[in-house]
């Protein structure tokens, strides 16, 4: 870490040399924080911690479970959070006698000049390259300017904002970079054979083709992948190349590995290799998503129906879940479980959105669509009707739903769902208004054609 670095002379009053202070926010009326009010749907796309050892010391309770829900939320998954009690005194206590991490975030109640004693008594004991957040209820702006002096790298009021604390997290280490990070979708069935990888590379496709933005399908499906048949193509070892050895993969070998399946779209392909087994660690796939979110603004991926340690983890990483349903009770019954357990686990992002799939096929009992979602407490992101002729012709030929039959029902249902993931389309029930086309497609191929900068790492 080469700036906002604490000098390990002795006090928080000198900064390593030539480093810059982090500006912390000031509020109206010159009050003093860094957080603000959020809502659980906001935009999280700009938020990236990077790998990163944090200890907590808090005071209040309040401030210990917002630091709990802070630490348990899938945008800490890289960092290592200590949560601990007795503020910045303790934090003292504990760094006489051992290291200090990354970064130390601290509360304490006290006051004016005891706060700020406290501070020097914490910077005796800091290791080089720490740096240091502060909580507390001073809300004053030459208190404020006193913690710059010290270079405290942010300053936040009691009680704080899970998200909050994270995005000024996210901040100091520079990870921050306004929107352009690309958005990782994944696809999973609710049991084998919904459909979901049909799912998946169907709105692939259209989202780039239709949409014009560049996208990536990986085939997570390592041995029975459908990918490459599904569209035509030998896509060799893409994803099986991409996560034997993650710390060669970088943006060159990421494009080097992808296939191109047309104009805008590229695969990962499954190796469909039985030679071997695919028994992948927990974090296998991480380093992929980092890499493809510093690439192309749309990565997809087709999840198998299994609930392994990988699997689970790639699920709570990703920033959309789409879940695959077909109108039966097993399906059902999987899907809310599968809820449930989402939600529980990304109480900060939106719920996972649910297609129907196979609607209407011939002499099966089915269950109603708004019972489904009733049962489910959701909204159909789209229903996809059974049409065996279409779906069977189209995988025949190696060619989308969409090239066979534009005008068909299903085409249009994965275009509504590309759309939505776009982040164009209202999808509030009974709504139908959108922008007009042109207008449409122009604002998405901009946003499209930003090309993120690499993070640091």
């Amino acid at each position: 870490m080469t700036d906002r670095t604490l000098d390990t002379a002795g006090s928080l009053q000198a900064l390593a040399a030539g480093a810059p202070i982090n500006q912390l926010n000031v509020l109206r009326d010159g009050a003093i924080g860094a957080q603000h009010n959020h809502s659980q749907t906001r935009s999280r796309e700009a938020v990236r911690i990077p790998h990163i050892s944090i200890d907590v010391f808090c005071e209040t309770q309040d401030v210990t479970a917002s630091m709990s829900r802070m630490a348990a939320d899938r945008q800490m998954a890289r960092a290592r959070v200590g949560l601990n009690t007795g503020g910045i005194k303790a934090a003292a206590r504990h760094y006489a006698q051992n290291p200090t991490p990354n970064l130390v975030l601290v509360e304490s109640r006290s006051t004016g000049a005891e706060f700020l004693e406290e501070l020097d008594r914490l910077a005796e004991v800091c290791d080089a390259g720490t740096r240091v957040m502060a909580v507390g209820g001073m809300n004053d702006i030459t208190f404020y300017r006193e913690l710059l002096g010290r270079g405290v790298s942010e300053y936040m009021l009691a009680p704080v904002d899970p998200l909050a604390v994270i995005e000024a997290i996210s901040r100091i280490y520079g990870e921050v970079s306004s929107g352009r990070l690309g958005q990782v979708y994944a696809f999973v069935g609710a049991k084998g054979g919904v459909g979901s990888s049909t799912l998946a590379h169907n709105v692939a496709w259209t989202l780039a083709r239709r949409l014009g933005s560049n996208v990536v399908l990986a085939d997570m499906d390592l041995p029975f992948g459908t990918a490459g048949l599904d569209f035509n193509v030998d896509g060799g070892q893409g994803i099986a190349e991409a996560i034997k050895d993650v710390s060669r993969l970088d943006e060159v070998l990421f494009d080097r590995l992808l296939t191109r399946c047309g104009e805008n779209l590229s695969l990962l392909s499954a190796p469909v290799d039985l030679t071997g087994t695919y028994d992948l660690q927990e974090h296998a796939i991480e380093r992929l998503l980092e890499v493809a979110q510093a690439s192309v603004p749309f990565m997809i991926l087709d999840m198998p129906h299994l609930w392994t340690a990988w699997a689970k983890k790639t699920l709570l990483s990703v920033d959309e879940i789409v879940i695959t349903a077909t109108p039966d009770l097993a399906s059902l019954r999987n899907a809310k479980a599968m809820f449930n357990i989402l939600q529980q686990s990304r109480p900060h992002d939106p719920p996972p959105k649910l297609v129907l799939n196979q609607v209407g096929m011939p002499k099966r009992p089915e269950i109603k669509p708004n019972d489904f979602t009733k049962a489910l407490q959701t909204e159909l992101m789209a229903t996809v009707f059974f049409d065996a002729n279409l779906f069977g012709s189209a995988a025949n030929k190696g060619q989308m739903i969409a090239e066979v039959a534009g005008r068909s029902p299903a085409a249009k249902a994965f275009g509504t769902v590309a759309e939505a993931l776009a982040g164009r389309r209202d999808q509030k029930s009974g709504r139908k208004g959108r922008l007009g086309l042109g207008s449409l497609l122009d604002s998405f191929r901009r946003k499209a054609g930003e090309r993120p900068s690499k993070r640091s790492r």
